[in-house]
This record gives C-alpha cells, sequence and structure tokens, in this order.
C-alpha cells in the first residue's frame, strides 16, 4: 500500500478530536490522490475543507505548478487544515460562503473540482460545472447512503446522480465503492 500524505495522521487526530464528521474516507481520498496526478500544471478547486483531510491528498498527488483553492465556510476546522497544510505554497484556504464564492469566482476555470458541500454539489451545480474545462474532472462522493444523511437526503443524491448523467457536457462514472464516488469529465 502507498503512503499517506506526510500531514494525514496529525490531521485525523485533531479531526477526532473537533468531533468532525463529515471527512471523505481513506478509499475516495486515495482515488483523489490518484486522479490529482493527471493534471500536471493544474487547477484544482475543492468545495468544502472540512479539516483538510482530502486537502494533504490532493496536494500529495499534484505537482509543484499545480494551485489548490480550498473553500470552507467554519473556521475551526479550516484552521486544522491551515496549521497543517498553511504552509504549501499551491495552496489557498478561503474561509467564505462557498456559494458567495462561487458567484463572485464564477468567471474562474479549472482542471479539476472536488465538490465535498452543498455549495456546488445540490446548489449552484450548473455554475460550478461551467467552472470546469474541457477534459477537467467533476469529482463528488457520499453518494451512497451514509449513516449521518438526515431524512429524505437519499432522493437528493439520487436526483443528483440522475441530473449529472443526462448531461451532454459530461462522461460520467457513478462508482458504487467507497462512499460512493461520481467521477465526471467534461467533454
Amino acid at each position: 500500500m502507498q503512503p499517506f500524505p506526510s500531514a494525514y495522521q496529525r490531521i485525523l487526530d485533531k479531526t477526532l478530536e473537533s468531533g468532525f464528521t463529515m471527512a471523505s474516507d481513506a478509499l475516495t481520498c486515495s482515488l483523489l490522490r490518484t486522479l490529482a496526478v493527471s493534471k500536471p500544471s493544474g487547477k484544482f478547486l475543492e468545495l468544502g475543507t472540512g479539516t483538510g483531510l482530502s486537502t494533504s491528498w490532493i496536494l500529495d498527488g499534484m505537482d509543484p505548478p499545480s494551485t489548490l483553492i480550498s473553500i470552507d465556510n467554519d473556521a475551526v476546522f479550516l484552521d486544522i487544515a491551515r496549521e497543517a497544510l498553511g504552509s504549501d505554497p499551491r495552496l489557498q484556504l478561503v474561509l467564505t460562503d462557498g456559494g458567495a464564492w462561487i458567484e463572485e469566482n464564477a468567471h474562474q476555470r479549472f482542471d479539476y473540482i472536488f465538490a465535498d458541500t452543498w455549495h456546488g454539489k445540490y446548489l449552484l451545480l450548473d455554475k460550478a460545472l461551467a467552472m470546469l474545462n474541457k477534459g477537467g474532472f467533476y469529482i463528488i462522493d457520499d453518494m451512497l447512503p451514509q449513516p449521518n444523511w438526515p431524512e429524505g437526503h437519499e432522493e437528493k443524491a439520487t436526483g443528483l446522480v440522475a441530473f449529472l448523467e443526462a448531461r451532454e457536457d459530461l462522461l460520467l462514472t457513478n462508482q458504487l465503492w467507497a462512499t460512493g464516488v461520481v467521477i465526471a469529465v467534461k467533454k
């Protein structure tokens, strides 16, 4: 098995201490790293930093000229990511509302978007997808039923996958693996 990112265990310990329960699992994170390697000199966007667990994996797959903007609206969790990863010059951690950030930055284009929060996944999806370059990855997880889902969320997840599958500008693979990962590529 390939090694975990150097900051992973430190972030995981702080995540457990903080009570944050929405972090991506290690299988998904490993896939995020592998896909990141395929985008040399890429522009990366993560919507929903959380404590930075998935961020550490994405950074681990990125080459030196690549850049990652990671957005979250919770200062306590973002500070965990900042403490562990903030010295990486490729990373820009942004404390703001995801919806406001998408609206203000709709002109930007990315080679890789990991949407791990409501904005860019269930809200403002069209605007987030418009930010994706041709050949770029759009990745979401937690598409299989999760114990922390509120009542009625399964219908939202099913509807989201159906919406993505129906789009003619995306080629999509829905993986019934890990927590349920969807990978789409912009045609």
